[in-house]
């Protein structure tokens, strides 16, 4: 029986990503390293760290810095992504996302937020949607990135829920790739070919309604 349903933020709830990869590229060409046009794909749903060591292969200098001046990096690209974020307001919602909250708050569902971003609650705050979720993974406890299923279970645990009580929403494969090594249901958002290890996949934020999620949820439970 569904009980929860827990979400990426980055792509999902808000285009945040935007503002991360404008920091990032940012970095970037200070660094004197020019990113390729994959790049702003393969950095979706990474950990600040795991980004930075991205972008250093990029310009094959991740050899070039130690532990702390990588820190010292990151910090700065942070600095300049807070004050953007700053900027942000209701309006930067995902269309579809106010109303798929609605449905699900109606519906009495749980609903909590797995991101690897350390600034979610800021920007949940920036949005007015902070209230609305019971519970915000700090990536701080967490010790794997996406892939790795820890984020959706550590998400899944503060709902005190199980792996079949929840439905996973995420725009990157990485986390799609996560939230099935959770043994959750899986809604993609975005290319059906990038996120084909989805259980449902739409093409945007828009076309996310809670009855038909459901309704497929419990047709491949009971398939």
């Amino acid at each position: 029986m569904l009980k929860g349903l827990i979400f990426d933020l980055d792509g999902v709830i808000t285009d945040s990503a935007r503002y991360h990869l404008a920091a990032w590229n940012a970095l970037a060409e200070e660094l004197g390293i020019k990113l390729p046009a994959k790049a702003s794909d393969e950095l979706r749903g990474l950990a600040r760290m795991d980004s930075l060591e991205l972008i250093l292969r990029y310009g094959h200098q991740e050899n070039k810095y130690s532990l702390v001046e990588k820190e010292a990096l990151a910090a700065k690209k942070n600095m300049a992504y807070q004050q953007a974020i700053k900027k942000m307001t209701q309006a930067d919602i995902l269309p579809g996302i106010s109303e798929l909250l609605e449905q699900a708050k109606t519906n009495g569902l749980k609903m909590a937020i797995a991101s690897a971003s350390m600034n979610a609650p800021t920007i949940l705050k920036q949005l007015g949607l902070l209230k609305e979720f019971d519970a915000v993974v700090d990536p701080k406890t967490l010790s794997h990135g996406k892939p790795n299923p820890e984020i959706y279970q550590k998400a899944q645990a503060l709902l005190d829920l199980e792996a079949d009580e929840v439905i996973s929403f995420e725009d990157a494969a990485s986390g799609v790739a996560a939230i099935k090594a959770a043994k959750q249901f899986a809604v993609g958002i975005g290319d059906s070919q990038v996120l084909g290890q989805a259980d449902l996949v739409v093409s945007d934020t828009s076309q996310l309604d809670l009855t038909k999620i459901v309704a497929t949820f419990k047709s491949k439970k009971v398939g």
